[in-house]
């Protein structure tokens, strides 16, 4: 399992893909993990050197010492691009994993030859809410979070539809250490780049659900109007649209790094 160990902390991630091939950065979503990806794996990995990386206190990755801030999980990602000496990356994540790719596009958009946003927003939820489930999940777990996760993360038809889907997302959320699926959400509940999309220049496409709960079709198209090179694309999904609707998010992925 390689591991890449850092100052405070160590990173699992996984390499798929021709060595010299242009590198894809995946980052994972809030209580999941690398495997996330694992439906669009065969065919990113044909023509991209694809790098997923479990964000830090969820499945291999350690949470460190410290609550981190969404610049720190941004630092991750760097850090293993710097590891592997990849100068320039396309970026690619779903909700937490959206905002991290938006923080890179504003701070560090030397690194990135491209930006996909997934199901994700400029300011995810509400700082108090956060707040209050970092502070639930360490005072009782992660069993009552998971058992309703998939009313948030699918629709009711794909709930009926695909019950293994499901219950393997859950089984990511209950396997995340409360430590650090806390300090994440501690981490998202200070996060907001709503006044720095402008400041975004790399070529980005945000992918919405049109059924998500959570970071909503409208909030990507507000996005799409306030960023000065992106494209929106709307998938028949919920909040985990690689997961929901596997094929139709890998065309729409496919078809921007292409271009790009």
């Amino acid at each position: 399992m390689p591991i890449l160990k850092l100052a405070s902390h160590s990173l699992h991630y996984q390499q798929d893909g021709p060595a010299d091939a242009p590198a894809l950065l995946l980052s994972n979503s809030l209580g999941t993990t690398l495997e996330m990806w694992r439906p669009q794996l065969a065919a990113l990995s044909r023509r991209y050197r694809v790098l997923r990386y479990d964000a830090r206190g969820h499945g291999g990755s350690e949470a460190g010492p410290a609550t981190p801030r969404l610049a720190d999980l941004a630092g991750d990602a760097l850090s293993l691009l710097d590891a592997l000496d990849i100068e320039r990356a396309h970026f690619c994540g779903i909700s937490m994993g959206g905002l991290t790719g938006l923080w890179l596009g504003v701070h560090a958009p030397e690194r990135l030859r491209s930006l996909t946003v997934g199901n994700s927003a400029a300011k995810i939820g509400e700082t108090e809410a956060w707040r209050q489930r970092a502070a639930q999940v360490r005072a009782e777990g992660m069993a009552e979070l998971a058992a309703n996760a998939h009313l948030r993360w699918f629709s009711a038809g794909f709930c009926a539809q695909a019950p293994d889907t499901v219950e393997q997302a859950r089984a990511w959320l209950a396997a995340t250490p409360p430590d650090g699926y806390a300090a994440c959400c501690e981490a998202l509940a200070d996060a907001d780049l709503r006044a720095d999309l402008p400041r975004i220049a790399a070529p980005t496409l945000l992918i919405a659900g049109r059924q998500d709960p959570v970071t909503t079709a409208a909030q990507a198209e507000a996005m799409a109007a306030a960023m000065p090179d992106a494209r929106l694309a709307l998938l028949p999904a919920s909040h985990l649209s690689n997961l929901e609707a596997p094929f139709a998010f890998e065309q729409a992925l496919l078809a921007f790094l292409d271009a790009h």
